[in-house]
C-alpha cells in the first residue's frame, strides 16, 4: 500500500556533540544553537517538513555535550516559519501532565508546529545516575503506552482521568490546550522501536512509528505488524517513518568512499560501548526483536542503523530508492548527514527534484492504468521493475 501524498522529509537535529556518526572523520556540523538555527531555516527552504531534536541526558559514547530537546525544539520553532519540530522525551524522566503543559505552550507559540517523540529508553546508565528505576523492556513499553494515552487525554479533554499502573490523573484540566487544526487535533505523537512490543504499541496509540534503518524486507515486515496491530485495535494505522543516513555525491564511487572512510575512522571504544548498552536494553525481549539486536559494528557507527537504508550514491540512485520505499508505505524519511549545511542544500537542489519527478511519473502511470480498458481478470498490472539502484 503506497504512502498517500508525496514523500515527506525530516532531519535529525544535531543538538548533541559528535555529529551523526561515531567516527573521527571530519563532520562540519555543530551542536550549538547558532549553527542549528541557520540549519533549521535552510532545511525548511530545502524540502524538509520536520526536524527531530534528539536527547541524551548525560555525556556518553562520543556525545559529550547535549542541549535538552524540548527547550531546543521551542527555540528552533521560534526561529522558523513552517518547520515542525519533534522533541524526544523519556517516560520515567517526565510526567505526562508536565510535558502536556510544556507542549501546549510550545504549540501555541509556534502556531501548531510542536510534536513529540516518546522514547521508551535504552540507556540504563541515565536512569541509574538519576536514581530512577530501570524497567525491563516490555514494561518500558507499557509505561510509554500509558504515557501517550495520558498525553492525548490531557490535550483533548477537560477533567482528564487516568487510572493506570504507572500514571494516575484525577480531574486534571489543561488550559490553554494545544491548537486543534484541520491537520491534527493535538501535537503529533511519534514513537520509535523495532521490537514486537514497540510495533504493537504503535498500532494501538501512536500517530507515527519511527523505524531504525532497514532494507526493503525489514520495512515490509514492520509495516505489516504495525498495521495488523492497528486493525486489531480498530483504529487507523500510524504513519511510518524510516531512519536513513544520506550520502549523496556526484558519483557512486565518491559516496562509497565516504562510507568506507566513516567506518575506517570509527571510534571503536565508543561504538562498542554504545553497542553493549543498547543490546543489553533490548535483550529482555522474549523473541529477540529489540532494537539493535542484529546490528553489526558497521551498522552501529551510525547509531540508528542509518547505513542499512541504503541512501548512498548519486542523486539519481538515492531518489529511486526513496520512491521505492515510498511504494512500500514509508511516509517520512528521517535523515542524517555528515556535513549538514552543505548536504541539506545539496539534497534540496539535486535529490528532491528527482524524487518529485519520479513521484509524478508514478502517479501518471497509475492514472493511465485506471483509465485504460480492462485487460481481463487474470492480467497482471503493468508496472516497471524496481530500478537496480533502488534494490537492496
Amino acid at each position: 500500500m503506497p504512502a498517500p501524498g508525496p514523500a515527506r522529509f525530516a532531519y535529525w537535529v544535531p543538538n548533541v556533540s559528535g555529529g551523526l556518526v561515531t567516527s573521527a572523520i571530519e563532520q562540519r556540523t555543530d551542536w550549538g544553537y547558532d549553527y542549528n538555527r541557520k540549519l533549521a531555516v535552510l532545511a525548511e527552504n530545502n524540502g524538509f517538513e520536520y526536524a527531530l531534536s534528539q536527547v541524551r541526558y548525560m555525556a556518553s559514547y562520543g556525545a559529550e555535550f547535549q542541549h535538552e530537546s524540548t527547550s531546543f525544539s521551542l527555540a528552533l520553532l521560534l526561529a522558523t516559519e513552517r518547520l515542525k519540530v519533534i522533541a524526544a522525551v523519556h517516560p520515567g524522566l517526565w510526567h505526562p501532565g508536565v510535558l502536556a503543559k510544556l507542549g501546549a505552550t510550545a504549540d501555541q507559540l509556534s502556531g501548531g508546529r510542536f510534536a513529540v517523540n516518546v522514547v521508551s529508553g535504552w540507556f540504563k546508565g541515565e536512569f541509574s545516575a538519576l536514581g530512577e528505576p530501570w524497567l525491563e523492556h516490555d514494561e518500558r513499553y507499557r509505561r510509554a503506552e500509558e504515557f501517550i494515552r495520558a498525553l492525548r487525554t490531557i490535550w483533548t479533554e477537560d477533567h482528564a482521568e487516568l487510572a493506570g499502573d504507572f500514571y494516575r490523573i484525577r480531574d486534571f484540566s489543561l488550559k490553554p490546550k494545544p491548537l486543534n487544526t484541520a491537520e491534527r487535533p493535538h501535537p503529533e505523537i511519534f514513537q520509535g522501536g523495532n521490537s514486537t512490543a514497540a510495533r504493537a504499541m504503535a498500532g494501538r496509540v501512536s500517530d507515527w512509528y519511527f523505524s531504525n534503518g532497514k532494507d526493503f524486507d525489514g520495512v515490509t515486515e514492520q509495516l505489516a505488524d504495525v498495521r495488523a496491530s492497528a486493525a486489531a485495535a480498530g483504529r487507523p494505522a500510524p504513519r511510518f517513518g524510516l531512519n536513513g543516513f544520506l550520502i549523496a555525491r556526484d558519483t557512486e564511487a565518491e559516496a562509497r568512499d565516504v562510507l568506507r572512510e566513516i567506518i575506517a575512522k570509527a571510534d571503536t571504544e565508543a561504538v562498542h560501548g554504545f553497542g553493549s548498552a543498547v543490546k543489553q536494553a533490548g535483550q529482555s525481549t522474549a523473541d529477540g526483536t529489540g532494537m539493535w539486536q542484529d546490528s553489526s559494528f558497521e551498522d552501529l557507527v551510525q547509531y540508528n542503523d542509518g547505513f542499512r537504508t541504503g541512501l548512498i550514491g548519486t542523486p539519481e540512485q538515492i531518489a529511486e530508492r526513496i520512491v521505492a520505499y515510498k511504494r512500500l508505505g514509508v511516509d517520512l524519511f528521517l535523515l542524517g548527514f555528515l556535513h549538514y549545511l552543505e548536504e541539506v542544500e545539496y539534497f534540496g537542489e539535486r535529490v528532491l527534484p528527482l524524487v518529485r519527478e519520479l513521484e509524478a511519473q508514478q502517479e501518471g502511470a497509475q492514472e493511465e492504468a485506471t483509465q485504460a480498458p480492462s485487460r481481463g481478470a487474470g492480467a497482471a498490472p503493468r508496472s516497471g521493475p524496481v530500478p537496480a539502484a533502488a534494490r537492496p
